[in-house]
Parts: structure tokens; C-alpha cells; sequence
């Protein structure tokens, strides 16, 4: 009889989702559809700004316009399911959990990847202005973004190659409210340990190497700010990194808390609170951290609204 259902192949996934309680579900979903309708606004405010001001028509902005549209994808490649289960079943077939998985992995990686080449703009900009239109051409621009999302895209398609050609025989239920490589690797039926190690290296490459050029990248802004003369010279300097520097320590602290950290009971319910940030807190906050901290931002935005006022 057991041997029977070892052999049973996997056609959907049961989510135990944040909470069982019916009162704090709805809660939950009128509190994580507000975040997601504020979220997908912002970023969709944040990019018609930027295409409609021809001040904004810059390197910085156009990274930025990356990132707003990533993360309206991210979000949206995760609320929706989990705003669904809250209302209706928790469950979710093996395709669709694959299809997801993938896309949230690879959203992730690309944020990553992305603002690491911001910080590399912002170092440009800085120690090197006289050359900062040479160097940050708009086929610079275009190539790497291009890398940021390519490069995403195929690590993610090896990951999940490999983690969706495990045998899966049941038990079904993932402890999540989404489908996510570490939670669905724990279900699989075989040993995982060679999945786990290259998911591990590409972490490296993705997570790290950008991480990497972003402490190189402030690093060497922070030497450029402090051989300055001008008071006026640093503030202005480091006022455009300010929003930046605030979006990767959101994302990195939450994403190194989540995974360099021991894995038990206890730190898996609580890695569920930290994915609910990073999957909608932290792309809500972004466009209001970029609206609410940089002025060129703001001026555009006050100017579009007198527009339409007039």
C-alpha cells in the first residue's frame, strides 16, 4: 500500500497559507490588496513621469524605469494567488506552481542584477562626470539592462529545470503562500542535495557578484564625496544614492536574513513574514521612496498634476 502511493505523481500543491483563521484572512486580503493596488500604482506613476519629462530622460531614470516595471511584474506574479487562496481554495496545480516559481525567481534575479548596474551608474556619475554621457551611453544602458533580465531569466530556467525534474509523490502541502524553490524542494521524493548546490552557486553569481559591485561602487562614491572641497559638492553627490542605497538595504536585508540564517520550524513561519515583505511590502515602497526622497522626481510629479489641474 505504500509503495503504491510513493509512486503517485504530484498534480497540485496545498498551500498552508499565512493563517487559518478566517477573521484574520480578510484582514489579510483587504490589507495585501491595498498594498497591491498601491503598489502597481505608484510604479505605474513612477514610469509615466519618466517618459513624460524629458529631465528624467537619463541613465539614472531609465534604470529606474526598469525597476518600477520589475517590480509591478514581481507583485503581480505573487499577490494575486495568494489574494486568491485567501478567499477560495489553497490549492494550486503542478503547472501553475512551476510557471510561478519561475517567474518570481527570475523577478528576484533580476533585481538584484539590476541594482548592482545602478550602483555602477551612480559611480560613474559620480567619479567620473566629465565622462559619465561617454560612458552611459544609451546603448550602454540598453545592453545592460538586457544583460540584467537575459542573465535572470536562463539562471532561473536551470534552477527550476532542475528542481521540477525531482519526483514529487506526495506529501503536497507547502508550508507558503506561494510557490517558492526552497519550499517545493522540500516535498520532493529523492535527495535534493545536488539541486541544492547549484541553486546555491547561481545565488552566488546572481545575489552576490551585484551585491559585490554594489560595496565597490559606494565605495569608491564615499572616496570621491570625501576628497570634495564643497559642503554643497557632497550633499548633492550623495543625494542622489540616497534612494538607492535605502531600495538595496530593504531588499538585501530582508533576502539575507531569509537565507543566511538556519533552517528549522520556527525560522520557516517566520521566513513566511519576511516573504510577504519582500514580495509586497518592499515594491510599494519603492516608488514612494523614490518619489518622497529624490526632488527631480517630485518636481515632475508637481508639474504633471498642475497640468491637469489646468
Amino acid at each position: 500500500m505504500n509503495h503504491k502511493k510513493m509512486n503517485l505523481t504530484v498534480t497540485e500543491f496545498v498551500f498552508l497559507g499565512l493563517s487559518s483563521d478566517p477573521r484574520t484572512q480578510l484582514i489579510l486580503f483587504i490589507l495585501f490588496l491595498f498594498f497591491y493596488i498601491l503598489s502597481v500604482a505608484g510604479n505605474i506613476i513612477i514610469i509615466t513621469i519618466i517618459q513624460i519629462e524629458p529631465r528624467l530622460h537619463t541613465p539614472m531614470y531609465f534604470f529606474l524605469t526598469n525597476l518600477s516595471f520589475l517590480d509591478m511584474c514581481y507583485t503581480s506574479t505573487n499577490v494575486p494567488q495568494m489574494l486568491s487562496n485567501m478567499v477560495g481554495r489553497k490549492t494550486i496545480p503542478f503547472a501553475s506552481c512551476a510557471t510561478q516559481m519561475y517567474f518570481s525567481l527570475s523577478f528576484g534575479m533580476i533585481e538584484c542584477v539590476l541594482l548592482g548596474v545602478m550602483a555602477y551608474d551612480r559611480c560613474v556619475a559620480i567619479c567620473h562626470p566629465l565622462h559619465y554621457t561617454v560612458i552611459m551611453d544609451q546603448n550602454t544602458c540598453i545592453h545592460l539592462a538586457a544583460i540584467s533580465w537575459a542573465s535572470s531569466f536562463l539562471s532561473s530556467m536551470v534552477i527550476n529545470v532542475l528542481t521540477l525534474s525531482l519526483p514529487y509523490c506526495g506529501p503536497n502541502v507547502l508550508n507558503h503562500f506561494f510557490c517558492e524553490v526552497p519550499s517545493v524542494l522540500r516535498l520532493a521524493c529523492t535527495d535534493t542535495s545536488l539541486t541544492e548546490i547549484v541553486v546555491f552557486v547561481f545565488s552566488i553569481i546572481i545575489v552576490f557578484i551585484p551585491f559585490l559591485l554594489i560595496i565597490v561602487s559606494y565605495a569608491r562614491i564615499l572616496l570621491s564625496v570625501l576628497r570634495m572641497r564643497s559642503a554643497s559638492g557632497r550633499y548633492k553627490a550623495l543625494s542622489t544614492c540616497t534612494s538607492h542605497l535605502t531600495v538595496v538595504t530593504l531588499f538585501y536585508g530582508t533576502a539575507i536574513f531569509m537565507y543566511m540564517r538556519p533552517q528549522s520550524k520556527s525560522s520557516r513561519a517566520g521566513g513566511k513574514i519576511i516573504a510577504v515583505f519582500y514580495t509586497v511590502v518592499t515594491p510599494m515602497l519603492n516608488p514612494l521612496i523614490y518619489s518622497l526622497r529624490n526632488k527631480d522626481v517630485k518636481g515632475a510629479l508637481r508639474k504633471a498634476i498642475v497640468k491637469q489641474k489646468t
